[in-house]
């Protein structure tokens, strides 16, 4: 009789399937389309920067003059995890966790992901001891909310120019499960620099001045009796003929300089082909006294104010002249050229 031994080999395969994803409760922050570029960390650069809003800025910034500052701001991507609860909500939050060692030249703004975040008047302060919302949402969901950074016009005691940097903490809270997850943007100007701009303006009552590549106003026809001027224009009786008057506006503005008054000149740079005719004259009310505008410059004034605007009248004498060497019918025109300068 024979055994029979039966051998069997069983061969174990051990397959390892892939992990499942984890979910978690996460805020990430990144890049908007047409945004500043986020940096390693989340950092965002403004590069160079002025309260006049002058001037281009930086790739994926927007600058808004004010009128009492200018405001440079960037939109941004939240994306919220709630570990796969899409029924939970969550709330992000902002503050400020690194105030910029110049918050008098510096004003870090938020706008929450509810509104456009294009308009200024939707950017609110942010706080370095409140916490302010930046979004309420449902689900896990992207986002885009906004970044800002305003330049208040700083003037005398607090100016300042250079560069600086702040850094901002986001906190995203599952309103369900209570979990938290914070993250941060670090904010760095490169160079606030210091900025002027004069610009004139039409006045009440006065010519138009429009402005193209240089600002224009035209007196019209004028004679050396003083008839029939054109609307905006008074006439006042002077020796050896007439003079036209029209108030105009002068508007500076300045920030971040030393000095909180800036000085106006004005100087006649190209003369009418007529002078003996025709000249141009300064004064600081309608009927004056006028002072003529020469090649040598005429200070307006000496304590002018940012953001002011100051009403000065435009006197065009015309002589009335009668056969002589000065004689001339037609058209002219001059140039007058308008300094502003702060200490």
């Amino acid at each position: 009789m024979f055994s029979k031994t039966a051998l069997i080999i069983l061969f174990l395969a051990v397959l390892t399937l892939p992990r499942r994803a984890e979910s978690q409760t996460k805020l990430t922050i990144s890049s908007a389309p047409r945004g500043v570029v986020l940096g390693a960390g989340n950092t965002a650069s403004f590069g160079t920067l002025n309260g006049l809003a002058i001037g281009a800025p930086a790739a994926g910034l927007t600058a808004i003059a004010l009128t009492n500052g200018a405001l440079y701001f960037t939109p941004y991507r939240l994306t919220i995890q709630l570990n796969g609860n899409n029924s939970h909500t969550a709330t992000v939050t902002a503050i400020i966790t690194n105030q910029f060692t110049h918050p008098a030249a510096f004003v870090l703004q938020s706008c929450p992901t509810n509104l456009s975040c294009t308009a200024a008047n939707q950017y609110s302060t942010l706080s370095t001891t409140t916490n302010t919302t930046v979004a309420n949402v449902v689900g896990e969901v992207t986002v885009t909310a906004g970044l800002g950074l305003f330049l208040p016009d700083n003037n005398g005691g607090t100016a300042f120019t250079g560069g600086d940097t702040a850094r901002i903490s986001l906190t995203m809270t599952d309103n369900n499960s209570g979990k938290t997850d914070t993250q941060t943007i670090d904010i760095t100007v490169t160079n606030l620099q210091n900025a002027v701009r004069l610009t004139l303006g039409t006045a009440a009552g006065g010519l138009a001045v429009t402005s193209a590549a240089d600002y224009s106003m035209n007196f019209g026809n004028v004679n050396g009796l003083g008839i029939g001027p054109a609307a905006g224009l008074t006439t006042v009786a002077a020796a050896g003929g007439i003079i036209y008057s029209t108030p105009y506006l002068l508007q500076p503005a300045f920030t971040d300089q030393s000095s909180a008054n800036s000085t106006i000149k004005v100087t006649r740079t190209t003369n009418f082909a007529h002078p003996a005719v025709l000249q141009l004259n300064d004064a600081a009310a309608s009927g004056g006294p006028f002072t003529q505008i020469t090649a040598a410059p005429i200070t307006i004034t000496t304590t002018a104010a940012s953001r002011s605007s100051i009403t000065r009248f435009l006197g065009l004498f015309v002589s009335n002249t009668n056969n002589g060497v000065g004689f001339f019918t037609g058209a002219d025109s001059a140039t007058l050229t308008f300094t502003l300068t702060v200490p």
